[in-house]
């Protein structure tokens, strides 16, 4: 994946948090093809910020919605269930933070101070 691939799925992943919280299931048959990565580092930044703020008001729910199951399916077939939250945190957060520490090593590939994500980092003086 390019840096701007990267960059751009990164700015998409909040809006499969929507999805979860509020729709019973996900067809992966039915999805949407690749995004064409955005041309900006401000592009991709907004689409984030956008995403972000959605998915935030779709949190908003009470813990029997969050403990109801979705489920991903392709087609006619039911690859998983599981309860909302458990998805929201596997698909959601665990894949932003996957997908974070591959642009960390972009970043350090091309000489950009990589921002501290969890404490100092080696960049830092």
């Amino acid at each position: 994946m390019t840096l701007a691939g990267l960059g751009t799925h990164l700015s998409n992943l909040p809006n499969w948090g929507t999805t979860i919280l509020t729709e019973v299931s996900y067809d992966l048959a039915a999805g949407p093809p690749n995004l064409t990565p955005s041309a900006s580092r401000g592009e991709i930044l907004s689409n984030f910020d956008t995403a972000v703020a959605k998915t935030r008001a779709a949190l908003d729910r009470t813990d029997a919605e969050l403990a109801a199951q979705w489920k991903l399916r392709r087609g006619d077939q039911e690859m998983f269930s599981m309860p909302r939250a458990a998805a929201f945190r596997m698909f959601v957060l665990h894949h932003i933070i996957h997908h974070r520490g591959q642009l960390s090593v972009y970043l350090r590939l091309n000489d950009v101070p990589v921002p501290a994500i969890y404490g100092p980092t080696a960049d830092e003086g």
